[in-house]
């Protein structure tokens, strides 16, 4: 690739910075982030108060790559933003109020195995006595047919932060940004044999380029020819109030993650007060016809705002069952407030890094599917390796775009690799997705106030 080329990323969330900061690191001269918003950008993925970092994973790519990944955030440039504390990776039988995922002992066993073959130390947590006996923070029942682990070797980001350094971090190795109507892009031009030859914002200028990538998450598949290769689904999260008292109590619970269930809860979070809860589920779709007549699922709206403070009911009991595990004497307060986390999924949850089939020069950087904060100081290196067509075939191959879906109903076949729980994904009601868009509308509202 020649470096005076101009590249042009759409997106400016974990993808996208990080390949920028890799791609000016690496001496290409002309990179220029498109957005929305500076990041982080209010209602992107990217953006919370607490991300979990692991390299606890089935897969031995992601969690080779989770370590590399976790060294990384205990460097300087990156440890502002990292907390190390245990991650306690659970699994439990069904129960009225929590369905489970059947194969989440099976995940739960490969994980370990995969550790052990990279030389890293678990431990085993077979009944819920002694779990408690380890963290006695927990003081719920921690559910039926309790079997568990857990990694020292773990922690969580505070999510904005980390994306904010990282925005820096590219600004001072001279990527360029654009944002608000300049930087939000409503559409690609192209030339006749498919090359992208610019794009256009809302504002109705154009942005030329002679390479572009799209990093833009649950967004992709309104902008681009998905082929039914990704499905954006929007996640549970809930934020519950803790007293200064309950803060101290709680400052060394672990990170819990229930396998079987989904639910996962953070530690409290110092520069906020909450305790923050959600599930890494199936989740909800938003669907509507695409330029392409193609169903596809977005995140509502077209300008930026703040998250609103809108879930399903049926979202807030999965949240407060989980909560009645581990910490019940927190369930009746219930939550200050709850929001919508909006995932780009992929079949197996793999990310795809490769170029459109159809535009030579489009190359898609998406399908983080709910794991990919974690690896922020290092995934641009291999989204660049992919760009450049350099990293060993087993990866191209791994993170090539799918093509088999073409056709098929969108999402369909999507099911996951095994680490997520509860019901399956389903599309909001009417009468959700008007309480959604209300919820929408106060906090834009709200923000235009500040």
């Amino acid at each position: 690739m020649d470096k005076s080329e101009r590249i042009v990323i759409i997106g400016a969330g974990v993808f996208g910075l990080s390949t920028a900061f890799h791609l000016a690191e690496q001496g290409y001269r002309s990179v220029t982030v498109l957005d929305r918003s500076m990041p982080p950008v209010p209602d992107g993925s990217s953006n919370d108060i607490s991300r979990v970092i692991r390299f606890d994973y089935g897969d031995d790519v992601y969690a080779r790559i989770g370590k590399e990944a976790f060294d990384l955030w205990k460097t300087p440039d990156f440890k502002e933003a990292f907390h190390q504390t245990p991650c306690l990776w659970v699994c439990q039988d069904d129960t009225p109020e929590q369905p489970v995922q059947p194969n989440s002992r099976e995940y739960s066993r490969k994980t370990k195995d995969v550790l052990t073959a990279m030389g890293q130390e678990w431990h085993a947590v077979t009944t819920a006595q002694q779990a408690k006996a380890r963290f006695p923070e927990l003081s719920g029942p921690l559910g039926p047919g309790f079997d568990a682990f857990y990694n020292t070797e773990a922690g969580w980001a505070d999510a904005g932060m980390g994306v904010a350094r990282m925005a820096a971090r590219c600004i001072s190795a001279g990527v360029s940004f654009q944002t608000g109507p300049n930087g939000q892009v409503t559409d690609f031009v192209k030339a006749a044999d498919g090359t992208v030859t610019a794009v256009r914002t809302a504002n109705g200028s154009r942005v030329e380029g002679d390479r572009f990538i799209a990093a833009t998450g649950a967004w992709t598949a309104g902008l681009i020819p998905a082929w039914n290769s990704m499905i954006a689904a929007a996640q549970i999260v809930g934020y519950l109030r803790l007293t200064p008292e309950e803060m101290v109590q709680l400052k060394d619970m672990p990170i819990y993650f229930n396998f079987s269930t989904g639910f996962f809860c953070f530690p409290p979070h110092d520069g906020s007060g909450y305790l923050k809860v959600a599930c890494h589920s199936y989740g909800y779709t938003v669907s509507s016809p695409s330029a392409s007549s193609q169903i596809v699922s977005s995140p509502p709206g077209g300008s930026v705002s703040s998250r609103a403070d809108f879930i399903p009911v049926e979202g807030t009991e999965r949240l407060l069952a989980g909560v009645r595990e581990i910490l019940p004497q927190l369930a009746p307060r219930g939550f200050e407030r709850v929001g919508l986390c909006w995932y780009n999924d992929t079949e197996m949850g793999d990310f795809i890094f490769d170029y459109h089939p159809e535009h030579r020069n489009l190359f898609i950087a998406t399908g983080g599917s709910g794991h990919a904060y974690k690896f922020l100081p290092v995934i641009g290196k291999y989204i660049v390796g992919s760009l450049q067509r350099s990293l060993p075939r087993d990866l191209l191959e791994k993170w090539k775009f799918p093509t088999q879906f073409r056709g098929a109903a969108n999402g369909e076949p999507f099911k996951g690799d095994g680490s997520r729980g509860g019901p399956e994904r389903r599309e909001l009601t009417d009468e959700e997705k008007h309480r959604y868009q209300s919820a929408l509308l106060a906090a834009s509202m709200r923000q235009s106030k500040l």
